[in-house]
């Protein structure tokens, strides 16, 4: 079993000095390399956290889209119906004036055609 050699390890630099001899240097290259990994691993993973909120953002842009085009639409449809109502007051209006004016001018003709008729005689 003394002479089995070490299985590959990508993270430890392949040197030549034999198992036991400067231990303390390959443990330190191990320490940075873990140290290493794990900044490695908590980027990938704040890169991760940074994708997902743009997918979050891009669903809450597109929701945002789909509200204000449903928004654009009420707000047309709002218009043609107010100018519709519009309209149909301003005709009721003018309805009402013209019977007003042709009730003044019923009550004119039962005032001044009497009148007119009394001084003929």
């Amino acid at each position: 079993m003394a002479g089995r050699e070490q299985p590959y390890d990508p993270y430890i630099p392949a040197g030549g000095s034999a198992p036991g001899a400067g231990n303390s240097a390959q443990d330190g290259g191990n320490q940075r390399t873990a140290a290493l990994q794990a900044q490695i691993d908590d980027t990938v993973g704040i890169m991760r956290q940074n994708i997902t909120r743009v997918q979050e953002r891009g669903e809450n842009v597109d929701r945002l889209g789909d509200k204000t085009q449903g928004l654009s639409d009420s707000a047309a449809n709002f218009r043609r119906g107010a100018n519709r109502v519009r309209k149909q007051m301003f005709w009721k209006n003018m309805k009402m004036r013209v019977w007003v004016i042709i009730g003044i001018i019923v009550l004119l003709a039962l005032i001044i055609i009497p009148i007119a008729v009394v001084k003929g005689k």
